[in-house]
């Protein structure tokens, strides 16, 4: 009996080998997806920081727009001189990644009007909003299909990349620190630090997803609004 029991035990300990290298490879494929996803709003929150330093005139000594590391992306540049300065290029990405983004769900809005998808939305009726949209997708073209996709997909990644980084942060909240007694205004972007911070600690509330969702909903309205 011992004897035969040795090929089943080897058998389950393989088998438990082969499941936890099947988790690790698809756990490791999945990130590299999410990674890749993600990329386009990181190039874009990193690119407001390249520009807001040639806009304030603060020299760069590297730029990474995307990487597989962490941060997925990051700008070194020299100190700056003026705290205006600073705060311009911690809170750069905001701006331009939210008007990226809307952009992206404008041209999503109407493409979406066009084809009827706003007409194919029951308000109260599921089963007639999906058939609805079912319908329409059918009838639509592959490739303005792909477009759709393609400007969600880029407006809500660049709108979840939207919001500084805790380094960010950090950056301003050290130089308010140290300026605030010479020149009390500095006091104004304290607000500013706080929000980045709370933002960032509530991202595991999907706070940063809520807010791409909204520039969504905004665009999406406007469009219909002004019939674009």
């Amino acid at each position: 009996m011992v004897v035969d029991s040795v090929p089943f035990a080897v058998a389950v300990v393989l088998g438990l080998l082969a499941v936890v290298v099947g988790v690790a490879v698809v756990d490791s494929l999945a990130r590299v997806f999410y990674r890749l996803a993600m990329a386009p709003g990181v190039v874009v929150h990193e690119f407001a920081h390249r520009q807001a330093c040639r806009f304030v005139g603060v020299p760069v000594t590297e730029v990474v727009y995307f990487r597989f590391g962490d941060p997925p992306g990051y700008v070194r540049h020299a100190q700056p001189g003026r705290y205006r300065e600073s705060f311009v290029i911690s809170v750069a990405p905001f701006f331009v990644n939210t008007v990226v983004s809307l952009a992206a769900f404008l041209g999503f809005g109407v493409l979406a009007w066009s084809i009827g998808v706003a007409d194919a939305i029951v308000v109260g009726n599921v089963g007639e909003t999906v058939s609805g949209l079912w319908a329409v997708t059918n009838a639509a073209s592959l490739e303005t299909l792909a477009l759709l996709v393609v400007l969600g997909w880029l407006g809500l990644v660049v709108g979840l990349q939207a919001f500084p980084s805790t380094g960010d942060a950090n950056a301003l909240w050290t130089r308010s620190r140290a300026e605030w007694r010479r020149s009390p205004v500095v006091l104004l972007g304290v607000p500013v630090v706080a929000v980045i911070y709370a933002v960032n600690l509530l991202s595991w509330l999907w706070a940063d997803v809520l807010y791409a969702l909204g520039l969504a909903i905004l665009a999406f309205y406007a469009v219909g609004t002004l019939g674009m």
